[in-house]
């Protein structure tokens, strides 16, 4: 029986509030976390090039190790989702809890690879003779945080599963506070250099995650959940995490393909695609603050055995992806000519970047229903599906991508292969969606 349209404005009213509600502070969280680089860069950018050089190369290492294990918040989510819509809350944080002991372990396995690695890594990576003793230095230290980090990412999995992405919001903002007086308190003040900004960065992160801990820990005595590692539960939130850790790197892949691509393509392209690529990650952190709220939303309704509450909350969502994705389109064509001249006035930089962003632009609305059907599977907990579809999606750009310098092709034909690889993601998630066997209901998957 087909609902009538009040009912429908009704309960698609309901749903913008949640969705805003979840969907804004954790915007706010998301824009935080890459501010924490910028600070350590216009810090240690007074103390010389070489020092700038080598935290570039530190800090890509670190972003890499890190955000390959961003399947500890992504899954950690859904899990306590499910847990809180069926009304287990003791369970939900128990859960939580075995993420952050899983995130412990896997941080703890890290700084015994890294520490040990640093300066083959930092050579790997192709640092300058220069640029590598500040890159090993600066990497050894903050690896010390990278627990910390996984930590931070675990416990804002377990807070957004609780319904809450304000805490992590207010944990980013006084972590990026704390990051910027240590840098300068430390590099300046106590005269430690990159070393100085590096302990600076390792002891805010620890600080957000005994903030977070505190939380948890306070919900989980007031709930009465255990707080003592379980061999078996953080097993399965390992075995819950591969698929996501599949999906991650295949979208790396994706990312690395086509930066390479754009190197052989010379100076000025690969200058302009950073640049686009820039552009292209803060119009992605704002799509993917609404599909964090599909996570938390969608994985409640299944816990709470409640099948058209989940398909209307996946339906509207799709809508505000579309929509957003309409406005962040038009707002990218109307702002090129402000944003081009605050990265570049080289003219071979500015022809293929103004015509690069065209192509972003008319795509953003296809990366709006990717972002937001991405997270309605994972708060479903399909983690399996969302792996091989990456997979397939990478097995299909790579060729396409790499045929881009052999056929002549130049920037803006990459960036159409980058098209073809949002358009197909989009198709694979549409499909499964729309099949309804990501629909299942329960406390687990």
């Amino acid at each position: 029986m087909t609902q009538a349209p009040a009912t429908t404005r009704r309960i698609d009213r309901r749903h913008d509030r949640e969705i805003i509600a979840l969907a804004l502070p954790a915007f706010g969280s998301l824009v935080a976390e890459p501010l924490f680089v910028m600070v350590d860069s216009a810090v240690i950018g007074h103390l010389g090039t070489p020092q700038l050089a080598g935290l570039g190369v530190a800090a890509a290492l670190l972003t890499t190790a890190v955000s390959v294990f961003v399947f500890l918040a992504y899954a950690t989510t859904a899990a306590v989702a499910r847990r809180v819509g069926a009304g287990e809350l003791s369970a939900a944080i128990r859960q939580g809890m075995d993420g952050i002991w899983l995130a412990l372990l896997l941080g703890a396995a890290v700084i015994v690879a890294v520490l040990p690695s640093a300066p083959w890594l930092v050579e790997a990576f192709g640092a300058s003779s220069t640029a590598a003793p500040y890159a090993t230095s600066y990497l050894r230290i903050s690896a010390l945080g990278i627990p910390a980090m996984l930590v931070v990412l675990a416990a804002t999995g377990v807070l957004r599963g609780l319904q809450d992405t304000k805490t992590p919001l207010y944990v980013a903002i006084g972590g990026f506070s704390a990051n910027a007086a240590l840098n300068i308190g430390l590099v300046y003040g106590a005269g430690l250099g990159i070393a100085g900004s590096a302990w600076g960065t390792v002891i805010a992160q620890c600080g957000m995650a005994a903030v977070y801990l505190a939380v948890v820990i306070r919900g989980a005595r007031r709930h009465g959940a255990s707080l003592r590692p379980d061999a078996a539960g953080i097993r399965a939130s390992a075995q819950a995490g591969v698929p996501l850790l599949v999906r991650t790197l295949s979208l790396r892949a994706v990312l690395m393909i086509a930066t390479a691509v754009a190197a052989r393509l010379g100076d000025a392209e690969i200058a302009a695609h950073q640049i686009v690529l820039t552009l292209w990650s803060l119009l992605a952190f704002a799509l993917d603050s609404i599909a964090i709220a599909g996570q938390a939303i969608i994985g409640r309704y299944l816990g709470a055995e409640d099948r058209d509450g989940a398909k209307a909350a996946c339906r509207r969502m799709v809508q505000w992806g579309i929509a957003s994705g309409v406005v962040l389109g038009v707002l990218v064509v109307l702002a090129r000519p402000l944003f081009i001249p605050l990265f570049t006035s080289d003219p071979a930089v500015r022809g293929p970047l103004l015509t690069t962003l065209l192509v972003v632009a008319v795509t953003q609305p296809v990366s709006g229903i990717v972002f937001i059907l991405d997270g309605v599977l994972m708060g479903a907990g399909d983690g399996p599906y969302l792996a091989w579809a990456m997979v397939a999606t990478l097995a299909l750009f790579a060729p396409a991508a790499l045929a881009v310098p052999a056929l002549g092709g130049g920037l803006v034909a990459l960036w159409w292969a980058m098209t073809l690889m949002m358009t197909v993601r989009m198709l694979t998630l549409w499909l499964r969606t729309r099949s309804g066997r990501w629909i299942v209901t329960g406390a687990s998957r």
